[in-house]
């Protein structure tokens, strides 16, 4: 029998499982990401296509790579770090307006120097049409040069799961931003993050799972 494979959703359900419409406070240690950067509205942005595409074409090679050599693990969700000049962009849905950074959070044992070969292989495959499927995502003229790896530290943070399309996170997040961080005695203290736990070509907008996470300070 194999190994059961590494999955990052499972090692810490507590930051990838919250209950919905229910704040809570969690503390987010340093995790390694693959990551590329831009701005404007996802739903219209060619960019963002371009660097979704990219990001999981990089994810799945580097996977594989690591499953050759002996550890294999289950690609993370999608997740953004979003943000904006004035936060409240997000809860009036502003998207035009948006700053992000597209992540894909990897096993501790993957390192730079396997990214890097990740990055050049998945690029070389691309180029040759070999590297579609297993991206498995719209096939665009992706970007590889953006793609890299970070180490993020969120710390504290306060989250919750939504249920339904992602353009009506507005009322949640009124609600966390306007009611819940003053009388808890908490301001903003990083981006905006999203967790993308469901797939929305394959689920319906309404039953759509993503987590929604700000990182805090006291005040």
């Amino acid at each position: 029998m194999s190994e059961p494979k590494y999955d990052l959703k499972k090692a810490y359900r507590e930051l990838y499982a919250p209950k919905p419409d229910s704040f809570s406070v969690v503390t987010v240690p340093e995790f390694s990401y693959l990551a590329v950067e831009g701005a404007g509205d996802p739903n219209t942005s060619a960019e963002y296509a371009a660097a979704v595409t990219a990001l999981f074409t990089v994810a799945y090679t580097v996977k594989f790579a690591s499953k050759v050599a002996g550890q294999n693990y289950v690609v993370g969700p999608l997740e953004g770090l979003w943000s904006a000049e004035d936060p409240g962009a997000f809860a009036r849905r502003e998207k035009d307006a948006w700053v992000w950074t597209m992540m894909i959070a990897l096993p501790e044992w993957i390192t730079q120097s396997d990214v890097e070969a990740g990055v050049e292989k998945a690029a070389s495959k691309f180029d040759s049409g070999t590297g579609k499927a297993e991206a498995d995502v719209q096939v665009v003229s992706p970007s590889f040069d953006g793609v890299r790896m970070v180490k993020f530290e969120e710390g504290l943070a306060v989250q919750v799961l939504h249920v339904g399309s992602y353009d009506d996170e507005g009322p949640i997040l009124e609600r966390l931003h306007q009611e819940y961080m003053p009388a808890h005695g908490f301001e903003f203290a990083g981006p905006h993050h999203e967790i993308y736990l469901s797939d929305p070509r394959r689920v319906a907008p309404e039953k759509l799972r993503t987590v929604l996470r700000q990182p805090v300070r006291r005040s």
